[in-house]
């Protein structure tokens, strides 16, 4: 019996012991990551987990001293003890080797100061490149989406991603990928335009380039990006932020989901941001149908959702459409969002509901599980530091300030150019007066570094401001007299004037949700005594060219009567006045192309180029025809003419495609750029369908008399649209492809679709 005993218990210790030497390590690199994700969960706690379910903003209390050492508050200190999913914004307002020096500190008191040394994820945004002191400025996404040139894009936003990962940043709230058409809306200019097409296309390579093609997330080099905000965020009612969202079923499937799609499917990325808005009626965070339905079971996503700021906690105290607090967490957790966002309630309450409700620890496991495979994929277990060294090389290289300037001259555009006012010549002895309230401190240097040594003589005087520029709602500033008398006499003794026009930082922002802070427009007029300006100029008969500055699309009805040439700039790089004046003095050709329709007035609205072509049937009285500058439009100092247009068969089948080619030949006297964009146009639908919808663009180059031949394949998918059953269609009959210079100006040819 002693003998059985004895041997009873050798099997147990056998047994136990074969059974924790089989046990996974999450710390094991041989492992797979989700290999490793199951080891590391069944460890934690329910707190734990929680934990890596929230974010807080590093201005609550992480900071370096004046040494450049980290300090917590006590705040912070109480919130790391046992772990958290990231923090937002560490070290954004110093320096990229302190901020890499800082990150280094907290990312380790983090490690060291949890029970299972779980790492954080350091977050920041993208709208000018890195949201952050000290890194490379480029123009913001609009200005980017107008020149139609994806590959740049994908190489700024490759910047964008090197140059965060070396201040030890990990993830980017960007890019944008929501279609925007209200130019009342303060943050349009955070987005890619109005086209579903074109914001496609541009959200991949944002996205490709932030995440390194996804090799450079593992490898140390990269950021995850996060696109944002699903769906339907940039259509907010009144271009009002945080007001409903109405679209149709229809729309949202064809329109508004493809470049979200696009971001998870084709360019892998590891994030999503949830709307700010409802979604035609229902809370987007809250939107199971939306958040887990479309993204996970249709589309297959498996990263992290992220709440936008407090809107989970909002679902109660704003959308209310949960009866607590407690009610909004469970909404939010049930819908699919995995990380909230700066609360102090919802996420936090987690715990306690859990021994109310045991089987919430299901969807927080599921949650957790998206957070720590997103960090196992950063490589932030095995490898969460910053080499200071590398940081010192690598943050605004001379390329990356080099790319910068490439990308400003590909995006300005030419919207109008009477009797060739530009270029103008910097070999001819000119007086040129820089004049307006969007004028910078170094656009004269800036200009005259461009021109170099010339006979060009400049002035500059930027003689009133548009606003106070103080606050969250700034105010305009009452009409000055003397100072515009003044500008008025400099243009009078000038030979050629350059207005600078628009709209700034200040005019056109992102509204928070403080009733005190406010971005969005109830117009669309340039503000402040602009156009009286542009009239009294203009009155003395000299040449006037005006470079529009802005971050919303304006109505410039004056501007476009009277000056002589206009270039839209939108925000540019912070070589921006440099790369405008070698534009204007012939250095490059302008081939920028409108990524937004310019509507004569914010009455049209809502107005972009690929509505419903009923909705062309009547104009407005007292306004004129159409917009001022059509979507696509942009003029060259170059001149390209279309010929030649053919399909390569007269039909096309539910099985096979098609390619669509045009010659164009550069008549000009330049080298230039030129964007060729294809549209194509079903004629007959058993729905209202639209206008024309771009289906592909290329940007070519052509010297001088060179012709190149354009080509574009046409697939069965890009006629499938969404019909009465609510399911994608694809129906017989004719189509019509139109290529040419922008939705306006094009050639023709038809083909037919044969089931």
């Amino acid at each position: 019996m002693k003998k059985l005993l004895i041997l009873s218990l050798t099997i147990i210790l056998f047994s136990a012991c074969g059974e924790s030497t089989s046990k996974k390590d999450y710390k094991d690199k041989s492992l797979s990551i989700d290999e490793r994700v199951d080891a590391l969960l069944p460890l934690m706690s329910i707190e734990e987990k929680v934990a890596q379910m929230r974010i807080f903003h590093a201005n609550i209390g992480t900071k370096p001293d004046k040494d450049g050492n980290l300090v917590l508050s006590k705040r912070v200190i109480k919130k790391l003890k046992l772990g958290i999913a990231g923090i937002k914004n560490p070290g954004e307002h110093i320096d990229p080797v302190a901020a890499a020096k800082m990150n280094n500190e907290l990312q380790k008191y983090i490690i060291e100061n949890n029970r299972w040394g779980i790492p954080a994820l350091f977050v920041t945004e993208s709208y000018n490149g890195v949201d952050a002191e000290g890194c490379t400025l480029f123009g913001r996404p609009m200005t980017s989406a107008a020149s139609f040139n994806p590959e740049l894009v994908q190489r700024q936003w490759d910047v964008v991603g090197k140059e965060a990962r070396l201040r030890g940043m990990h993830m980017c709230h960007s890019p944008e990928a929501d279609v925007v058409r209200d130019p009342r809306f303060g943050r349009m200019s955070e987005a890619f335009g109005e086209d579903t097409y074109l914001v496609t296309q541009m959200v991949k390579s944002a996205v490709k380039g932030v995440q390194g093609d996804y090799k450079g997330l593992g490898a140390g080099t990269h950021i995850g990006a996060v696109a944002k905000h699903f769906a339907g965020y940039g259509q907010v009612l009144g271009g009002s932020n945080f007001a409903a969202i109405e679209i149709s079923e229809r729309t949202l499937i064809d329109e508004i989901y493809p470049p979200f799609e696009a971001a998870v499917k084709e360019a892998k990325t590891l994030g999503i941001m949830a709307s700010h808005g409802d979604l035609n009626g229902v809370a987007s965070h809250g939107n199971k149908e939306l958040l887990t339905g479309v993204l996970r079971d249709q589309w297959g996503f498996e990263g992290y959702v992220v709440s936008d700021s407090n809107d989970i906690a909002r679902l109660f105290y704003f959308m209310k459409v949960a009866e607590s607090p407690e009610a909004a967490a469970q909404m939010g957790l049930e819908a699919g969002i995995d990380i909230d966002l700066y609360a102090e309630d919802s996420y936090s309450y987690l715990p306690k509901m859990v021994k109310d409700n045991p089987e919430l620890e299901k969807l927080i496991d599921r949650s957790v599980r998206r957070v720590l495979r997103t960090k196992f994929i950063l490589g932030l277990f095995d490898n969460p530091y910053i080499d200071l060294e590398e940081t010192k090389k690598g943050v605004r290289s001379d390329s990356s300030l080099k790319l910068a300037r490439e990308s400003d001259l590909e995006s300005v555009i030419l919207l109008k150019n009477e009797e060739n006012t530009l270029p103008l010549n910097k070999n001819k002895s000119t007086r040129v007066a820089l004049l307006g309230p969007l004028l910078k401190k170094n656009t004269k240097e800036m200009f005259e570094s461009a021109v170099g040594n010339s006979n060009i003589k400049f002035i500059a005087e930027k003689g009133f401001t548009l606003t106070n520029e103080k606050g969250g709602a700034p105010e305009l500033l009452p009409r000055n007299p003397k100072a515009i008398a003044k500008l008025v006499n400099i243009a009078k003794k000038s030979d050629v004037v350059v207005l600078f026009l628009g709209g700034d930082k200040f005019t056109a922002k992102e509204a928070y949700f403080s009733n005190s802070t406010l971005g969005d427009r109830a117009t669309i007029d340039p503000v402040g005594p602009q156009d009286e300006l542009v009239e009294k100029i203009t009155a003395l008969g000299k040449k006037v060219i005006v470079v529009l500055k802005h971050r919303r699309t304006l109505s410039i009805n004056t501007i476009a009567a009277k000056a002589d040439a206009i270039l839209d700039t939108w925000d540019l790089s912070e070589f921006g006045d440099e790369s405008t004046a070698r534009i204007i003095f012939g250095e490059v050709s302008p081939s920028g192309k409108c990524p937004v329709t310019i509507p004569r007035s914010i009455g049209q609205l809502p107005y972009h180029y690929s509505m419903k072509e009923i909705n062309y049937k009547k104009e407005y009285l007292f306004l004129g025809k159409g917009p001022l500058y059509p979507f696509g439009h942009g003029l060259s100092y170059g001149k390209f003419d279309y010929t030649n247009i053919n399909v390569s068969n007269s039909e096309i089948t539910p099985n096979t495609e098609i390619t669509a080619s045009v010659t164009v030949t550069n008549s000009g006297k330049v080298k230039a750029k030129e964007v060729v964009q294809m549209y194509i146009k079903d004629e007959i639908g058993s729905v209202t369908r639209p206008d024309k919808e771009l289906k592909g663009f290329e940007k070519i180059e052509l010297a001088p008399g060179e012709s190149k031949t354009v080509s574009f394949t046409i697939t069965p998918k890009m006629l499938e649209f969404t019909g009465k059953s609510m399911e994608k269609v694809l129906e017989a009959g004719d189509y019509t492809v139109k290529i040419g210079t922008s939705s306006k100006e094009y050639i023709e040819t038809k083909f037919k679709l044969k089931k």
